[in-house]
């Protein structure tokens, strides 16, 4: 298990864009949380296996329909997964 924590810009708020990473995650079978961010940005903090997690990053860039991501910052978080029982929205 890896734990890493993505940063998205863009017109990511209002638009969906938590809730379809929280599909996603739970698609993928991952742990973790997303949340907006002041000023407009959006945080995933998720853990699971490394494949799965550059799916989600794959994922992260496309983003739904009406989102525009301007770009996905990749932070690698120390090993957190163990905190995770579930993915949520916060």
């Amino acid at each position: 298990m890896t734990t890493r924590g993505f940063v998205v810009s863009g017109r990511v708020q209002g638009v969906g864009f938590r809730w379809f990473v929280h599909q996603r995650a739970n698609a993928l079978g991952l742990l973790g949380y997303v949340r907006n961010l002041p000023g407009g940005r959006v945080e995933v903090v998720v853990a699971g296996p490394t494949s799965k997690l550059e799916q989600l990053e794959r994922d992260l860039q496309q983003g739904p329909s009406f989102s525009r991501v301007s770009d996905v910052e990749n932070i690698e978080i120390s090993s957190e997964y163990d905190r995770f029982i579930s993915f949520e929205i916060i």
